[in-house]
């Protein structure tokens, strides 16, 4: 959703919520571990959230105590000195991957690229594409409600590795935000996404399109408003249901969407638990105190905004949860095939399979 919450939806889709989890930033962890809040090497050690500063320290479970590890990116030197026969698509990728594992940041990487390119329309209201115009904060995308969040954590979680290989030309701003988005679709367990090359990126914030309204969807509306804001961008009802899915990871934070909680137990592990919540977990309705966002809480302490439970009120929209609830892998094959799309929204004709810099 777009102002009051946060996944690919908008603020709130892959959105208006920054998915900023708490990080143990321990290398030494699965997406699933991480989600469980136990560390790989401890076997069964709690782990100890420190956030912000996102270090990992363990119990005196086993023969180890008090470990911390710490994210860096390689020299950009590095690239081309290495000779270790990595293509420069490969480095990037496990750039990401190390960042993944150290900061747990995956879900947010989603909402970034998800509102980057989800701002495309082709109804009455007309343009956008996914042109990184978020990184400009005198107006425009980067000042949208819908984005808190993503211009100052997300940005700057993946600044590092833009600083080695967007400057060096290698790959734009654009390209690295679907990018990173795809790896960590992959990293927390869920299908592998191919990324085509070629998105330009903004030159400044008058690049933007007029507003987030009508363009990213938002977690208080209901069914029309769903059809209403998706239709124009090319997708149906099974692609705004396999979209939705995206909310399986991250979760909603006050601060920047009104909405708060975590809409599934696992919000580091991508599968299609959301849509079995949906079906098999009881809601109540509930308004958040502090910014008065109404949203529902279920006996395990997750949500669904307005926006999810509206898919169990469409008889359309629900035969499609059911059937994600039913088969993952029938989850994972229309996701890729509606996020692939919506990555590609307004320059598909620019876009190649090699990694190269845009024309």
């Amino acid at each position: 959703p777009a102002s009051p919450a946060a996944g690919p939806h908008s603020a709130p889709l892959v959105g208006g919520v920054p998915r900023r989890l708490r990080s143990t930033g321990c290398l030494a962890q699965t997406a699933a571990d991480a989600a469980r809040g136990r560390c790989r090497r401890c076997c069964r050690a709690p782990a100890l959230w420190t956030s912000p500063t996102h270090t990992h320290t363990h119990t005196n479970t086993h023969t180890h105590t008090q470990m911390a590890h710490a994210y860096t990116v390689p020299a950009a030197g590095d690239i081309s000195k290495a000779g270790d026969g990595k293509s420069l698509l490969e480095h990037i990728v496990a750039d990401v991957k190390a960042l993944l594992a150290a900061k747990n940041c995956g879900p947010i990487l989603i909402r970034l690229s998800w509102h980057d390119a989800g701002v495309f329309s082709n109804g009455s209201l007309k343009g956008g594409c996914p042109n990184a115009v978020m990184r400009f904060t005198d107006s425009g995308e980067g000042t949208f409600e819908a984005n808190a969040g993503l211009t100052d954590v997300a940005i700057g979680l993946l600044k590092p590795i833009a600083d080695k290989y967007v400057t060096a030309g290698v790959i734009s701003n654009a390209d690295l935000w679907a990018l990173a988005a795809n790896v960590a679709i992959e990293f927390m367990g869920g299908p592998h996404v191919v990324t085509r090359f070629g998105r330009p990126d903004a030159k400044d914030s008058g690049e933007s399109v007029e507003s987030q309204v009508g363009r990213l969807p938002d977690g208080d509306k209901g069914v029309s408003h769903l059809r209403e804001v998706f239709a124009p961008k090319g997708f149906d009802d099974r692609d705004i249901v396999a979209l939705s899915g995206g909310h399986t990871v991250g979760g909603c934070k006050q601060q920047r969407s009104g909405f708060d909680g975590l809409w599934t137990e696992a919000p580091l592990v991508f599968d299609n638990s959301y849509f079995t919540d949906l079906l098999e977990k009881t809601y109540r309705p509930e308004t958040v105190e502090a910014t008065g966002c109404p949203q529902h809480r279920s006996d395990k302490g997750t949500i669904m905004l307005i926006s999810d439970l509206a898919l169990l009120e469409d008889a359309a929209f629900k035969s499609v949860v059911e059937e994600f609830a039913a088969d993952q892998s029938r989850f994972f094959a229309d996701f890729v095939s509606a996020w692939t799309r919506l990555q590609e929204n307004g320059v598909g004709d620019l876009l190649r399979d090699e990694l190269a810099p845009p024309k």
